[in-house]
């Protein structure tokens, strides 16, 4: 069975997977209704990623490039958009960079306001920003890291077959809802109370 890509005009918002996955009627109102509504967690998270997402600070240390707001696309996903920070750091085996010499291993950072959460809706961001760079650079990353600014620390994932699977799945869901233009009833719960659309 060969593998759909999507093209250019099919192409969703990566940074939707995580409402989506939070919930399937906000990602419908945001991405589909085009709704949205800042409260105190958007603008915070807002501010966080400002420094992150200057694409005109690029720093080196030593064995470490650093480079911001790296465009994403994935045509096997059907999904683009930004990655906060990606880290090379020099390795005996990897991608080769320009006008560079040796290898170097791949490891986006995502910057995220609060803490991590007790569901996946961070990794399934970061997986799928991690799946866009394995097709755009052609490489396997097995890592990731996030920097959760309320704890001050970054926490290590992993990038495993089935965060892996998730993504594709939800990535799959995405598009036929929004093929279909149909936003899904409500379904109340815990989560409510967080949303900025509630």
């Amino acid at each position: 069975m060969s593998e759909t890509f999507y093209t250019d005009d099919d192409l969703l918002a990566l940074s939707g997977i995580q409402h989506f996955y939070f919930c399937r009627r906000q990602w419908a109102l945001i991405h589909i209704e085009r709704q949205w509504e800042e409260n105190q967690r958007t603008v915070e998270g807002r501010h966080i990623h400002e420094r992150a997402d200057d694409p005109f600070i690029s720093e080196t240390r030593g064995e470490l490039i650093i480079s911001r707001a790296y465009p994403l696309i994935s045509y096997r996903l059907g999904l683009y958009g930004i990655a906060d920070v990606i880290e090379y750091v020099r390795a005996s085996e990897g991608i080769t960079l320009p006008g560079r010499e040796g290898y170097w291993k791949v490891c986006p950072v995502e910057y995220k306001r609060g803490r991590p959460k007790i569901d996946a809706r961070d990794e399934v961001q970061l997986c799928a920003q991690v799946m866009c760079l394995e097709e755009m650079l052609h490489t396997r990353i097995e890592t990731a890291d996030f920097f959760y600014h309320e704890i001050r620390r970054r926490i290590h994932l992993t990038i495993t077959k089935e965060l892996r699977d998730l993504v594709i799945c939800l990535s799959g869901e995405m598009h036929r809802l929004f093929e279909q233009g149909n936003t899904p009833p409500a379904i109340t719960s815990q989560n409510c109370k967080a949303c900025s659309l509630v």
